[in-house]
């Protein structure tokens, strides 16, 4: 762990500095904003030791700590809020797939032990989020913004896409992870309210989609109390209330979980083995129960975040 440690460091902070400097360059010939050095050091610093934590604890791959590293710090330099909508994403998320891991592997095939995610599955769940971060910091710059989508709408359209992406993602693998241990009955399939086995793609259940909304809910709770804590009073006293943000969060979580259970029961294969356990791929011996074979789950996650980011911030405007 130690020398995957330094590698990162001795990866990391070199590439940063020489974009740094590029920045104070490019800002002296064409005109491009400077990030203040603070700000820019906590987007190299925050990921690393969010990527030390996740490696330590098997919740990251080498190559998922490289990619995290990145999307953290497209996120960070974005805006605070958006860090701590990942770090809460992150940590709760892994916390969640951890809980009862061996319950869990009695169902999946391909279960892992710890959650430990590559840098595939890193891209697919915040990939949509750091792009929207991007197009954040190219039109409203590097800072913290309060959501008015009267006066500040493209800022506060794409700060809500992001919150969706990674509410999205957190209100699927809580509804995943905790909806398929807390259950005491059997799923039923999104399209045709049928039982299904546990463990199935585009299996339901009541208590599936109220964790769901409960994890997007965490994640608009990170949004809100980050905004009142960065920024200033003036500014939060002539923006509209901020705290529907938590509910808006909420519905992305919610309808995150939605989005990947439709895709996940007629674009994604499930089947059974002999064992009993669900698998993803057709084959000899396997049981089709639903779907057809043509996501993985790593597609349908980056689907569900793309479609959430951007049906999210429309669904706000019922809310704030």
């Amino acid at each position: 762990m130690r020398r995957e440690f330094l590698l990162l460091l001795l990866i990391t902070l070199p590439v940063s500095s020489i974009l740094w400097l590029t920045n104070v360059f490019l800002s002296t010939t064409v005109g491009v904003e400077v990030v203040e050095p603070a700000r820019w050091l906590s987007a190299t610093l925050f990921p690393i030791i969010v990527a030390w934590w996740g490696l330590r604890r098997h919740s990251l791959s080498f190559s998922g700590a490289m990619s995290g590293l990145v999307v953290g710090f497209l996120l960070t330099l974005g805006s605070y809020v958006f860090f701590v909508n990942l770090l809460v994403f992150f940590v709760s998320s892994s916390k969640a797939t951890k809980f009862r891991s061996k319950k869990k592997r009695k169902l999946e095939e391909d279960f892992k032990e710890g959650g430990e995610r590559n840098w595939v599955q890193v891209v697919c769940n915040g990939g949509m989020a750091s792009l929207l971060s991007w197009f954040y910091m190219m039109d409203c710059g590097c800072g913290e913004h309060p959501v008015d989508m009267v006066y500040n709408y493209r800022c506060s359209w794409i700060s809500l896409a992001v919150l969706g992406a990674l509410s999205c993602c957190n209100g699927d693998t809580w509804a995943s992870e905790l909806g398929t241990v807390f259950s005491s009955g059997e799923p039923v399939l999104i399209t045709s309210l049928q039982p299904v086995p546990r463990g199935t793609n585009g299996g339901i259940s009541f208590v599936g989609l109220l964790v769901s909304f409960l994890g997007g809910l965490l994640v608009g709770l990170g949004h809100y109390f980050t905004l009142l804590m960065l920024v200033s009073d003036p500014v939060m006293i002539s923006a509209p209330p901020q705290w529907p943000v938590i509910f808006v969060g909420a519905a992305g979580g919610l309808l995150g979980s939605v989005i990947d259970s439709l895709l996940g029961a007629t674009m994604q294969f499930s089947g059974m083995d002999s064992d009993g356990k669900i698998v993803e791929r057709p084959g000899e011996g396997i049981i089709p129960i639903c779907g057809s074979h043509i996501l993985d789950n790593h597609a349908v996650n980056l689907i569900s975040s793309i479609l959430t980011a951007v049906f999210l911030p429309r669904v706000a405007l019922l809310i704030m």
